[in-house]
């Protein structure tokens, strides 16, 4: 019998989910040049300072990236799961000393300045959280039926969760629960501590609801104003419902207008996806953007589904979201050929971390969720998150290469 080599076993790339891909960054170039290039057009850039210049920059070196993860064994990565976690962990605390984080919008500290870049430490702290997860969930099924492991998973999980949510990141410490939960299911957890943990989780949702929707604010629990402020939006809830009973007028139309202020983007986001029509109204050519109605500081990134709703319709919307599909169901697919638990654990980590990207972010556009500042994978503009998307593609097309080797 003729020995077959170990490199002559693995299967070729997953082309599909490369053209998904492709697809996914020509768009995302056009677009953020559609909603970048009115303000930029009237201001001193220079054209390799322009966003969409930058961006297709950052997804070269996230293919480089993209390559690089798919061709080294995943579970030589693995090895190294736990230092990547740790360091993800120790950038997670870094961030919030303020003489190495920096600040931006309403005073929160995600970013590291590295100069030309900014880091965004969560980002990485996802893929670090699904390596690490996976690796130690990786062991042989009968041992997630021991409490250890299980509640130590559960800590894997809080850590970052916590340390996110400080800076403060709702939407992206949001993530990890999801992205935990299902890794934990598909690992093989029993189903009495995965009922016990979601009540939790759920409980603690509907407290903290009822805490920001119905309680009077001298007694509610210590959140962030613009956290509350957006919840508050998203349930069209009155900002003088929690005002205390002695308020003064004056005091009532500060938060009528600090309500009118902060639920402008969401409105104008609405209007921009419902302005499209069927076709819409052209690339280039979406009032919103141009004349500034949707803002310019958010267009490109968070609201970036939005341009696209405008400029290219119903139909435009839909090749975005088929896009998407493709990328998610080959993930699914790549998962259920994987021939061991750690590579089938890693896709599975991939998929539930870019469906909850892209659900989260089309759900706050079109107001299913609230507003958040998760990224909408490989559209909104960023370098972080145009690195961790590509990688984690590259995860899928590493299980699905080394699918025969194990």
């Amino acid at each position: 019998m003729i020995a077959i080599s170990h490199n002559q076993r693995r299967e070729p790339l997953d082309w599909t989910l490369l053209w998904a891909l492709a697809g996914l960054m020509v768009l995302g170039v056009a677009f953020i040049y559609s909603a970048c290039i009115a303000a930029e057009s009237d201001s001193n850039h220079h054209w390799y300072q322009q966003n969409f210049i930058k961006q297709i920059i950052w997804y070269s070196i996230g293919v480089s990236a993209m390559v690089a993860a798919a061709l080294i064994d995943y579970h030589t990565l693995a090895r190294w799961s736990a230092v990547g976690y740790w360091a993800g962990i120790l950038f997670l605390v870094a961030v919030l000393i303020p003489s190495i984080g920096t600040t931006h919008n309403w005073g929160a500290r995600r970013w590291i300045d590295l100069g030309s870049f900014q880091m965004q430490p969560s980002e990485f702290a996802k893929l670090a959280f699904i390596l690490g997860l996976a690796n130690f969930i990786g062991r042989p099924a009968d041992e997630m039926k021991r409490p250890r492991i299980f509640f130590s998973a559960i800590g894997m999980m809080a850590l970052p969760f916590l340390l996110i949510m400080k800076e403060p990141d709702l939407g992206s410490a949001l993530v990890f629960i999801p992205v935990g939960l299902v890794m934990l299911y598909i690992g093989g957890a029993p189903v009495k501590y995965m009922v016990l943990i979601g009540g939790v989780v759920g409980a603690l949702i509907v407290l903290l609801l009822v805490d920001i929707l119905y309680m009077p604010v001298n007694l509610q629990i210590r959140l962030e104003k613009y956290q509350r402020n957006r919840i508050l939006v998203y349930f069209n809830r009155k900002f003088s419902d929690s005002a205390p009973r002695n308020a003064t007028a004056a005091e009532l139309q500060k938060l009528a207008i600090e309500q009118r202020n902060d639920s402008y983007n969401v409105k104008q986001a609405l209007i921009s996806v419902g302005s499209g029509g069927l076709m819409g109204k052209g690339w280039r050519q979406g009032t919103q953007n141009a004349l500034g109605y949707l803002p310019r500081a958010v267009a490109h990134n968070d609201f970036i589904f939005s341009v696209i709703a405008e400029e290219s319709g119903f139909v435009g919307s839909v090749v975005v979201i088929t896009l998407y599909a493709v990328v998610l169901f080959t993930g699914i697919r790549i998962a259920g050929q994987a021939r061991d638990r750690l590579g089938k654990l890693m896709a599975v980590g991939v998929v539930t971390l870019l469906f909850s990207h892209v659900f989260i972010n089309i759900g706050m556009n079109i107001r299913l969720m609230p507003v958040t500042g998760v990224p909408l994978p490989l559209l909104s503009y960023g370098g972080s998150s145009v690195l961790c998307s590509l990688i984690a593609a590259g995860l899928l097309q590493n299980v699905h290469i080394h699918r025969r080797d194990y």
